[in-house]
């Protein structure tokens, strides 16, 4: 089922940009094999764990076939040959110079299966100063300028606490392989994908992040920074995320709060001036949003049609009736370590839907 039903794919990567990237593909019906060394991916070690399976390592590999095969070695090398010669696309995120050693870099793959579709992850690339250094989520964050831009009122730079830039990388990688797989369809040729993390989350963070540093010519007068406004609002017993660039959501939100002269202050009366003014709105929104509980804001914003939700614990999320109404979730029997939840794959296909119950993560021969 799915898009990519008869897609073959040889997932050689680990931890989460890679296989993360394997799991979109293979939720969309490619027939994923994810070839691990006897030691196994280091991410079935990371956050909670059941016999040889993690969380987040079931997240990251769900609905994959699995394969032990020792690179190093004559036996798991031919292993690992026998599923690339058959396979349309390679997956691996090893550090550059690694494949070469392996014998297994796009030209020796693609000596012996020209229409291979061969995508390299790294961390910088495989030019420059940064080329062979190790990348983690954190340390791209710092480098690419993500921790920059999380900076608040106190101008000390934060990182996003979430693996961001590994899963933004993940999917780039997924959405550039089934471009290269279109771009074969017609040429009926093979290429290399290159994608690495910092080119990644710089191209992420540009839009909003970088404003104030794209015109180059006669540069207009800066905008206050996205993170000066981005922030949560304190209820009685919560917190809620209040926002609407229109001039209608800004006067929708006043009466939600019932504060409807704010919209008629010359101080807020466009997008611009509430940036310009965005002390003092701060001030009034503090004291007026903390006189009321969470839930009766959230429902007088959705009254309103403001927009505005309110923040969900992780135990919340997973009751939320929004979430509830999409199928948000999926339970996989995961044979002797139970069930495991998990999100659906967010894209709806109409006339080629993903499988509703994708089967679960490759377990490790039992020694």
């Amino acid at each position: 089922m799915g898009p990519l039903k008869g897609v073959r794919v040889v997932d050689l990567s680990q931890v989460i940009s890679g296989p993360l990237a394997g799991v979109w593909l293979a939720d969309q019906g490619a027939d994923v094999v994810k070839i691990e060394d006897t030691a196994g991916d280091p991410a079935r070690t990371i956050g909670p764990r059941k016999a040889d399976i993690s969380s987040m390592f079931f997240a990251c590999n769900r609905g994959k076939r699995g394969l032990v095969a020792d690179l190093k070695s004559a036996e798991g090398k031919a292993a690992a040959w026998a599923e690339i010669e058959q396979a349309d696309v390679l997956l691996q995120n090893w550090r550059p110079g690694v494949a070469e050693r392996l014998g297994l870099a796009y030209e020796d793959v693609a000596a012996r299966n020209p229409k291979i579709i061969y995508c390299s992850i790294s961390g910088f690339g495989k030019t420059g100063p940064r080329a062979e250094a190790r990348a983690y989520d954190a340390i791209v964050q710092a480098a690419a300028g993500f921790a920059a831009c999380q900076a608040g009122p106190s101008g000390e730079p934060e990182l996003v606490r979430s693996y961001v830039c590994d899963k933004v990388t993940a999917l780039t990688a997924a959405q550039a392989i089934t471009a290269a797989l279109f771009a074969r369809e017609k040429t009926g040729k093979g290429q290399h994908v290159e994608v690495n993390m910092f080119d990644t989350a710089l191209a992420f963070i540009w839009p909003e992040g970088m404003w104030n540093h794209a015109f180059m010519t006669d540069p207009p007068p800066p905008s206050p920074e996205v993170s000066s406004g981005y922030r949560l609002w304190r209820t009685r017993d919560g917190h809620m995320s209040l926002g609407g660039l229109q001039q209608k959501e800004f006067e929708a939100m006043c009466r939600a709060i019932d504060a409807p002269e704010l919209a008629r202050d010359p101080r807020f009366g466009s997008i611009v001036l509430r940036m310009q003014n965005r002390d003092d709105l701060r001030e009034i929104l503090e004291a007026k949003v903390a006189s009321w509980s969470t839930a009766e804001l959230d429902a007088r914003m959705a009254q309103e049609d403001a927009p505005g939700a309110r923040v969900n614990s992780r135990e919340d999320l997973l009751k939320d009736p929004q979430a509830m109404a999409n199928g948000g979730f999926l339970e996989i029997d995961a044979g002797d370590i139970g069930k495991v939840r998990g999100p659906r794959h967010p894209a709806r296909f109409s006339a080629t839907p993903v499988s509703p119950r994708p089967h679960p993560a490759p377990r490790l021969p039992k020694k």
